[in-house]
């Protein structure tokens, strides 16, 4: 559902992505791409792909580059085919986050960011404030913060699997709707793609 050549045309045109423009230049070791040859690495190179998506990820940009159908010219059939896929869609923009790998999620960032304020509260609690003698108790709520962030990580980790895996699943699941939507001439798909995205100023 994510569409190349818009994904190649924010690569070639939007600053955000000059990162990934780069690695495509040294790929192809020339400078001044044109929107086929950028659209040719993403279909060839996997990585280069997914740095794409991962980057739209972690700023909330969707990598689902379709619009939901419009139900009211639809009926019978077509019209519950074209409900399924856009509750589809609608679940799959909602756990897409999820894609991200958990330990270059923005949770893990804040998890590691609380334990070191509690660290360096506890530093000064004890030195500052002259506490020596409740240190150990200090100590003690420092070394217990540290476990209720270790399960509350691991938690979220599994969160992420779950989502993860599920979104995978939806994915295919989606796209064998829309082929099914297309072939019974309910729906055409390329009518449904997002061109541009209006997040990019």
């Amino acid at each position: 559902m994510l569409s190349i050549k818009r994904a190649a045309l924010e690569i070639k045109d939007v600053g955000f992505y000059n990162n990934i423009l780069d690695d495509i230049e040294r790929f192809l070791g020339k400078k001044k791409l044109t929107l086929e040859e950028i659209e040719a690495v993403l279909r060839s190179n996997k990585e280069i792909l997914n740095s794409y998506k991962q980057l739209n990820v972690e700023y909330n940009l969707s990598n689902i580059h379709l619009r939901n159908i419009d139900l009211e010219t639809l009926s019978g059939e077509c019209l519950e085919l074209a409900e399924s896929i856009n509750s589809n869609l609608d679940r799959l923009r909602e756990i897409e986050k999820y894609t991200l790998d958990f330990e270059q999620s923005s949770t893990l960032v804040i998890i590691f960011s609380i334990e070191f304020f509690v660290l360096f509260s506890v530093q000064y609690f004890i030195v500052l404030l002259d506490l020596k003698e409740w240190q150990w108790w200090i100590y003690s709520f420092f070394a217990l913060s540290i476990v209720v962030a270790w399960l509350y990580a691991k938690r979220e980790k599994a969160k992420f699997e779950k989502y993860s895996q599920e979104f995978e699943e939806l994915y295919d699941k989606t796209l064998d709707l829309i082929e099914s939507a297309e072939a019974k001439g309910c729906i055409q798909k390329n009518d449904l793609v997002i061109e541009s995205s209006d997040e990019h100023v």
